[in-house]
């Protein structure tokens, strides 16, 4: 992997921000706007050949200045390395789409579009995969309420999925999480003592 991991530094030049080697596998850093380019330089390369898009994963770092990281997870089948190509990217700019690069890309860009509110451009048919199309809101955000927005039920009389504003009757109750049998532990222990003694 080191020498493949020179002819990349070498080959991707200005497109490589920084390359991690203490993750296994290797992240490589590169600028979002370069992101195709970097990945079919991945498959096409004779000592690259990543011909798999394993993955495309979100994750939310709300402290950061750029809050949201894409991780695509490649495979080399005739290697048999693997490597994670890693991008920092907010909601304000669409991020390149790169079905033309891995064609398998469609679902998990339209997944983490739906998760986590990432556009995509140049995109066939970017909408919501695993949410309702009147979810409101990205679920997989850390500022997402853990509680959500609505509450959604099966009305028997319509025959349809309804939606209403989510009311908690009650508050978030407080639990001591002492288990019923430490607390017989405890009085066995203290009658214990109390024989011998």
């Amino acid at each position: 992997m080191q020498e493949s991991l020179e002819t990349l530094l070498t080959a991707i030049g200005p497109d490589l921000q920084r390359v991690d080697v203490s993750t296994s596998p290797i992240s490589v850093f590169v600028f979002p706007a370069n992101i195709v380019r970097v990945l079919m330089f991945m498959r096409d390369h004779p000592k690259m050949r990543f011909s798999q898009l394993v993955d495309l994963a979100g994750v939310d770092y709300p402290q950061n200045p750029i809050r949201y990281q894409l991780v695509y997870h490649l495979l080399s089948h005739s290697t048999n390395q693997r490597l994670m190509v890693k991008i920092s990217c907010d909601t304000s700019v669409p991020i390149s789409s790169v079905i033309n690069v891995y064609p398998n890309a469609n679902w998990y860009e339209r997944e983490v579009w739906d998760m986590f509110g990432i556009p995509f451009d140049n995109h066939p048919d970017l909408r919501r995969i695993l949410c309702d199309y009147n979810f409101s809101g990205h679920p997989l955000r850390k500022d997402f309420p853990v509680s959500g927005y609505n509450e959604v039920y099966f009305n028997k009389g319509s025959g349809q999925v309804e939606y209403k504003e989510l009311d908690l009757n009650q508050p978030f109750r407080k639990f001591d999480f002492l288990s019923p049998w430490e607390g017989q532990w405890d009085e066995l222990l203290k009658k214990e003592t109390e024989v011998h003694q």
